[in-house]
């Protein structure tokens, strides 16, 4: 046993030694993390913080002055132009200079006294939906805020009061930066593990390897173990970085997300050696690998929820463990849930290095035999 585990030793020392030797190597296994992370969770927001529109006031009155007023003294929309005619709307929607226009028809403030309402157009850029349809429901609560001043306006029956739970202002960066710890370490660890084989058989070393006294299995453990490593000081970064760069608090157990983690980075390693042991060079490697990631990525639930896929794109993310450890990173750092309330998101992890890693150790046979 003591032979067997100085040899295991012996191979992971190795195979740290050819990933981190080159001082360029250790820049580029921690430094783009960590950039990515700032970047997404700068860049990869739906909030509104500045929306450009422009104005057709015809009525030129008092209330839609007080509204546009309202509506400047949010922060988030920015007035970038004062139209002079309806005909100039299509203009400023087609060169991209407003996300949204109001137009106030000539009777606006007269029909707002004497028949207690009146009609304002919003005309959208539909191109970005999403900001689009946020834009649009900001301008109907102000509007609502605005008519709740105007005088006789009547009390409401009902007035609804919302609370969000785990992310109490609604924002992007606390959805988008979480998940980030499970994806930005996938995409590299399963490149480290594809490229391990690879690499030795393009630098002639594989051979070397060949005549050792370690096993298939060995030489499988001794790449596995380094880049569960690599994968797991990753996840680490960008979780420092969501903590104390961007601040968002963590209410869940350490413990619990670093036993998920290494669940989860076992699992992306099992498929990366997979990857390695079927491909003849690195060029096929990484193929392998980007063609993957893509749908893995694009299936996790990171941008977009699970659960409005079509149900064929549902039933294709079960396979899928970034969808499971993006659900647990979420659940354990906003909500708070312990072991017992996230242990059956362990299942696709076991199942999946269940699968991958005797795959890998049985093509490290073939490849040896």
């Amino acid at each position: 046993m003591i032979d067997y585990l100085r040899q295991l030793a012996n191979l992971c020392r190795k195979e740290f030694l050819a990933v981190l030797k080159d001082p360029a190597n250790r820049v580029i296994l921690i430094v783009p993390v960590i950039l990515q992370s700032l970047l997404f969770g700068y860049g990869a927001t739906f909030d509104l913080h500045d929306v450009p529109y422009a104005v057709v006031d015809q009525s030129r009155g008092e209330q839609s002055q007080r509204l546009l007023a309202r509506l400047d003294g949010t922060g988030a929309f920015r007035r970038v132009a004062t139209l002079d005619s309806p005909a100039q709307i299509a203009g400023a929607i087609d060169a991209g200079r407003a996300l949204l226009v109001l137009h106030f028809a000539p009777d606006f403030d007269s029909r707002l006294r004497s028949q207690g309402g009146a009609p304002l157009q919003v005309v959208l850029d539909g191109r970005n939906s999403t900001t689009a349809g946020n834009a649009a429901a900001q301008v109907r609560a102000v509007v609502a805020g605005f008519n709740a001043t105007l005088p006789g306006a009547a009390q409401p029956a009902i007035t609804v009061e919302s609370r969000a739970w785990f992310n109490p202002n609604l924002e992007t960066l606390w959805n988008i930066v979480p998940g980030l710890i499970a994806s930005l370490s996938m995409i590299q660890v399963m490149m480290l593990a594809a490229l391990s084989v690879a690499r030795e058989r393009e630098q002639g070393t594989f051979d070397q390897l060949l005549v050792t006294p370690a096993s298939p299995t060995q030489i499988m453990v001794g790449k596995a173990v380094p880049a569960i490593a690599i994968g797991l000081v990753q996840s680490l970064a960008v979780l420092l970085v969501s903590r104390y760069w961007f601040r968002i608090p963590m209410a869940g157990s350490a413990g619990a997300l670093a036993v998920g983690l290494l669940l989860f980075t076992i699992a992306v390693v099992g498929i990366g050696l997979s990857i390695s042991a079927l491909s003849a060079d690195m060029q096929q490697a990484m193929l392998y690998t980007f063609v993957l990631l893509v749908p893995l990525v694009l299936l996790s639930g990171l941008a977009t929820p699970v659960r409005n896929m079509p149900p064929a794109f549902q039933a294709a993310t079960s396979a899928n463990p970034l969808r499971f450890a993006i659900d647990l990173v979420r659940r354990v750092y906003l909500e708070g849930a312990t072991l017992a309330q996230v242990w059956h998101d362990f299942i696709p992890f076991v199942c999946v290095a269940a699968l991958t890693l005797p795959l890998a150790a049985w093509l490290f046979r073939h490849r040896l035999a």
